[in-house]
C-alpha cells in the first residue's frame, strides 16, 4: 500500500526534527516535491532558509540531505532523527561532485 501524501509529510517532518517546517507539494507531473524550511534561519530578507530548489532535484532524499547539512552547519547543538543519515548524505554529495 502506498502511503498518502499526508502520511509521508508527517513521517518526513518527524525525521526532520523540531526546527523544520516540512510540506509536500505536487509538481506539474503530479510528483511529490519536498519543501523543508528552518524555523530559525532567514536566507533572503524575510524569507526562511529552505531546502526547496527550483528544478527536478526536490525528492525526499535530496531535500533531506540539504536539511541534514543545514542542521550540522547552522544548528550543531540540535538533534533530529535525520542526522543518523549524515554519513550517507555526505557520500551522495561526494558522488554528485565526482560526476
Amino acid at each position: 500500500m502506498v502511503a498518502s501524501r499526508a502520511a509521508r509529510e508527517k513521517k518526513a517532518a518527524a525525521q526532520a526534527g523540531p526546527l523544520a517546517r516540512l510540506r509536500i507539494d505536487l509538481d506539474d507531473d503530479q510528483q511529490f516535491v519536498y519543501k523543508i524550511s528552518c524555523t530559525e534561519c532567514v536566507a533572503k530578507g524575510h524569507r526562511r532558509w529552505s531546502a526547496y530548489r527550483p528544478g527536478e532535484d526536490n525528492g525526499f532524499m535530496a531535500a533531506m540531505d540539504r536539511w541534514v547539512f543545514h542542521l550540522t552547519e547552522k544548528h550543531p547543538d540540535h538533534d533530529a532523527p535525520c542526522l543518523a543519515f549524515l554519513a550517507e548524505a555526505q557520500q551522495r554529495l561526494h558522488e554528485r561532485r565526482g560526476q
